[in-house]
């Protein structure tokens, strides 16, 4: 545990850096909030009162302590664009993301982890060129194009994807009762089958859009990690030994190439959440990347600030998290220094 009280300890600059980055970044964003709130019918007058109101007539240094006393009481402040508080915006969006983004990894994960192996098995041979290809052709393409063109193809064309309007089609089912926030977790829950098969017909598309981007890395870490592995000593000892290649391959090579790949899938899954923002805006998706977009757009400081700090949060809990389960997978890893 002593390493993982030191990799927290270590957190603290850089989640302090964040918080005045995440300040003044927010507060130069074009556009008043307050002639945002005030709306268009608005006078001079009237916006000055509601700008004196959100105390943003201040001096910058000022917000930024008083923004700072709010922080140190689990107050992110409230939205100007929803009226809720943001912690509790966020709080009820996060499990969106968090759901589609895990379905994205684990479609990546389906199909980059058997090409990858595969492409390292059969070097240099039309198997390795046709799997790099391919994963080199689909990731090659935006995220936000790809989500467009599954829609247009899968729905508008072949009638095959439900409609892209979020989560669930609200007029058809009605969402499960909220314990993880999570619609797939809770329909189960709840022993709702029909809602369960529905948002899963939801998720596939913006989780194949989402996961194309994540193909790449994950292949051709696989890739190279067998690589090497494959070309170590211990497998050809094992090889020697008469061990079947089924054997030598899945209990030795990829067990010693899993410590990269489990490295490698914590940055990609902090990519995933923040392509988020883009694949949530094409699908209708009400999540946090969304939100984001519409307190950028409505210059709500309290919002893009709560979003930030949430995502560098997540960044390093799930960074944490691949430490933990590194030392785990070898126990040649430690961290003390």
């Amino acid at each position: 545990m002593a390493f993982v009280w030191k990799r927290l300890l270590g957190t603290l600059p850089s989640l302090a850096g964040i918080v005045v980055i995440t300040f003044l970044l927010s507060h130069a964003l074009p556009g008043d909030p307050a002639a945002y709130f005030a709306g268009p019918a608005a006078n001079d007058e009237s916006i000055a009162q509601i700008r004196a109101k959100l105390g943003l007539d201040k001096p910058l240094i000022e917000q930024f302590f008083r923004y700072l006393g709010d922080l140190a009481q689990g107050n992110l402040g409230t939205s100007l664009t929803t009226g809720q508080p943001v912690l509790h915006d966020l709080l009820v969006r996060l499990p969106a993301s968090l759901e589609l983004s895990v379905c994205a990894l684990v479609f990546a994960l389906a199909f980059a982890i058997p090409m990858g192996v595969l492409a390292a098995t059969k070097p240099d041979s039309w198997v390795d060129h046709l799997c790099r290809g391919s994963i080199t052709v689909g990731s090659a393409f935006p995220t936000f194009f790809v989500g467009l063109l599954l829609v247009y193809v899968f729905y508008f064309l072949l009638d095959l994807a439900p409609q892209p309007v979020g989560r669930l089609n609200e007029i058809l089912n009605s969402p499960p009762p909220t314990v993880t926030g999570a619609y797939l977790v809770d329909s189960l829950l709840a022993g709702d089958g029909a809602t369960f098969r529905a948002a899963a017909g939801q998720l596939v598309l913006p989780s194949i859009a989402l996961g194309l981007f994540a193909l790449a890395p994950i292949a051709r870490i696989t890739r190279a990690a067998m690589l090497g592995a494959l070309g170590s000593d211990f497998v050809r000892t094992a090889r020697a030994g008469g061990l079947a290649p089924r054997t030598v391959i899945f209990t030795y090579a990829f067990r010693n190439a899993l410590l990269p790949l489990v490295n490698v899938m914590g940055m990609v899954f902090s990519f995933l959440l923040g392509s988020n923002v883009l694949i949530e805006q094409v699908f209708g998706w009400q999540g946090i990347g969304a939100y984001a977009v519409s307190a950028v757009l409505a210059s709500d400081y309290a919002a893009v600030q709560g979003f930030v700090l949430m995502m560098a949060l997540l960044y390093i809990l799930l960074n944490l998290s691949i430490d933990i389960a590194s030392t785990l997978i070898d126990p040649r890893v430690r961290f003390e220094g």
